[in-house]
């Protein structure tokens, strides 16, 4: 356990609670996260893990850029309420159910890049776990695209991921990182839970399928 593993451990609880909160803070914090783990997992030896963190970084960008734009053509009329019965009306991130015909084509690009990227870890460096590290950085980014998306299915498919990545952890060692992905389990069923909610509000669906047409 190192003192960067600890501040990469507070960063990224903070980025992954504000994310479900729906606050757009998350990105900013999101990218400071990336770029304290790509560091912890390429002297790890995750070297997929360490490529993850540069994509994700791409990623949270996209997803800054989407929420941005959103927020900006956001009419009046478009607010929901807050989950918390004390707050004021605010403005939110409107989020959305994923389309169907998006499942099998995400979900079977992540096969591919697994296979790919674990060959490629496999054969060419001396990566621990390279198949296994390589399948969950493949669909860490689908959840992260989904999540850019606000598409409600991205903290299910996280749930999957950080399971396996808990177990991962504890068997290279990084405990604290292991206990880092066993809160990200709660965030992500507690984001789950508020973006549900936030679904189920009166006009919520109009809200977001108005936003996607708006950027």
């Amino acid at each position: 356990m190192s003192p960067l593993e600890i501040v990469g451990v507070i960063v990224s609880a903070l980025a992954i609670w504000l994310t479900a909160r729906r606050k757009m803070l998350c990105w900013p914090v999101g990218l400071a996260s990336v770029a304290l783990y790509g560091w912890i997992f390429f002297d790890a030896k995750l070297y997929s893990d360490a490529l993850l963190q540069a994509a994700f970084a791409l990623l949270q960008l996209y997803g800054w850029q989407r929420w941005y734009a959103q927020r900006r053509g956001q009419q009046p009329g478009d607010e929901l309420r807050s989950d918390e019965a004390v707050a004021p009306v605010v403005p939110v991130v409107p989020v959305g159910n994923l389309p169907f015909a998006r499942i099998v084509p995400d979900l079977l690009a992540a096969v591919v890049l697994s296979a790919l990227l674990g060959a490629a870890m496999a054969h060419f460096t001396d990566a621990a776990l390279p198949w296994v590290d390589a399948s969950l950085t493949a669909f860490s980014l689908v959840a992260q695209y989904w999540t850019g998306r606000r598409y409600i299915a991205s903290w299910t498919l996280w749930i999957v991921v950080d399971v396996i990545y808990v177990g991962m952890f504890v068997f290279k060692g990084l405990y604290l990182t292991s206990g880092l992905y066993a809160l990200f389990l709660v965030l992500a069923a507690l984001g789950w839970r508020d973006w549900s909610r936030a679904l189920r509000a009166s006009g919520a669906q109009a809200a977001y399928a108005a936003s996607e047409n708006r950027v």
